[in-house]
């Protein structure tokens, strides 16, 4: 059995019980070795550990799936949701690759991903349609992106970035803004999330037009509002339309 199980944002209270159950009856739990460490390490005892660096996916993906068609109850943990940005694929890939898709059982068990977990500290600026766009062209041509970019901006879909800023890729997060910007008023809010529930948590509320790129990193993800996304005191709101069908500031008074 091999299961792609999302650890969510890294708070132990975000971890479904659905991924307990399956981490509780894993043999062998692999992952990137910063996933492992959100991990509670009860859920560690007594089981084999497979951990590689960053830019180890593929060498942990094998060897999981190694594990697994050897009849160990393997569990590839991701942090978010396994099947956004994740591993899930990547399994998939490799047991199609390697004619397993009948000989080893694979599940996903789903958690809250990152843009869930900073929608969740900015208010509630997901309320209407969105799209999720990683700015990370190590597998995506930058030509690709920008033209997701561009075209979700144009659709005034809330974005939510993924990926935007490495010490490698510094002037991508400056590009996707420009790119936005041509579709969007410079006032339109964006919340700049880093670290969601974990250590070091920080939580900004901006606009388009002053977003402090020096102060993104990986771990960082931003929601750019639409047209109608507005500051509702500290928090960021998306109308869903509510109130052009409703009476929302109508108590029932005279």
């Amino acid at each position: 059995m091999l299961t792609a199980v999302s650890l969510g944002p890294g708070d132990e209270s975000l971890l479904t019980p659905a991924a307990r159950k399956a981490l509780e009856r894993a043999d062998v739990v692999a992952g990137y070795k910063g996933y492992i460490e959100l991990v509670p390490p009860a859920l560690l005892e007594g089981k084999e550990v497979v951990s590689t660096g960053m830019m180890g996916e593929v060498e942990r993906a094998r060897e999981a799936v190694e594990r697994a068609r050897s009849g160990k109850r393997t569990a590839m943990v991701c942090s978010g949701d396994a099947g956004i940005y994740a591993m899930a694929g990547l399994l998939l890939e490799i047991l199609e690759a390697e004619g397993l898709l009948d000989a080893v059982p694979f599940t996903m068990i789903p958690g809250v991903a990152a843009f869930n977990a900073a929608a969740a500290l900015l208010g509630a600026p997901l309320m209407h349609d969105f799209a999720s766009i990683s700015l990370s062209d190590l597998l995506t041509p930058w030509e690709v992106i920008e033209k997701r970019l561009r075209l979700a901006a144009q659709a005034d879909f809330v974005i939510a970035i993924y990926n935007p800023r490495s010490k490698k890729r510094s002037d991508h997060l400056d590009k996707a803004l420009a790119v936005i910007g041509e579709s969007r008023e410079p006032s339109t809010p964006v919340g700049v999330v880093g670290r969601a529930y974990r250590e070091g948590q920080d939580v900004r509320l901006t606009t388009l037009d002053k977003v402090d790129v020096e102060g993104v990193d990986m771990q960082t993800v931003l929601i750019v509002g639409n047209s109608a996304t507005r500051a509702a005191g500290k928090r960021m709101l998306t109308p869903r339309g509510y109130h052009r069908k409703y009476a929302i500031g109508d108590k029932g008074g005279e």
